[in-house]
């Protein structure tokens, strides 16, 4: 049995009608909490998401816009760092099982593909996955190269090669 994601909100398919169907989603702070443990952040103070949903042979379609505030730690110095996320995304929502022997062709517009099981999409781990997806894997503090440089971390270009090479040439000089 899979566990239930911190932030869920199942849609059901039955509700997505002939054509586009428009659904917003919003974390509540526990949900936040919950994320922010989960990604290791230091905390989200807004995760909200637009859907567009729409039902094609295969599955569901979504897209839309997601809207976040997050505090992420600086890779460097461990300080916090705000960042704003403002992504649209273009999502595929299709069944975890396919029949053997059903292929099912994804158009290169088609960027992340999602499963579900049973008759419901679960927006709420959705935007939760394209959050994730949305984060400065390597958030830097404005400061963090004086820190380092503080500290005697040198910058990839002050790095000078030692080499036995480099001895003997200071001493033939």
């Amino acid at each position: 049995m899979t566990p239930t994601p911190e932030f869920s909100r199942p849609h059901r398919l039955d509700r997505i009608g002939t054509g586009d169907s428009d659904v917003r989603v919003e974390a509540s702070p526990e949900e936040r909490a919950a994320l922010a443990k989960r990604f290791r952040l230091v905390s989200i103070d807004v995760l909200a998401a637009d859907f567009t949903l729409r039902r094609d042979a295969a599955g569901v379609v979504a897209r839309g816009t997601l809207k976040g505030a997050v505090v992420q730690s600086c890779v460097a110095t461990a300080e916090p760092v705000p960042a704003t996320i403002d992504e649209s995304f273009a999502l595929r929502f299709l069944p975890e099982r396919t029949p053997e022997g059903d292929e099912i062709e994804l158009s290169s517009e088609e960027c992340d593909t999602m499963f579900f099981e049973g008759g419901a999409i679960d927006l709420g781990e959705a935007a939760a996955e394209t959050l994730a997806l949305a984060l400065d894997p390597f958030p830097r503090a404005p400061n963090a190269d004086a820190i380092l440089r503080e500290a005697g971390v040198v910058g990839e270009d002050e790095v000078q090669p030692f080499t036995a090479f480099s001895v003997l040439k200071d001493k033939l000089k």
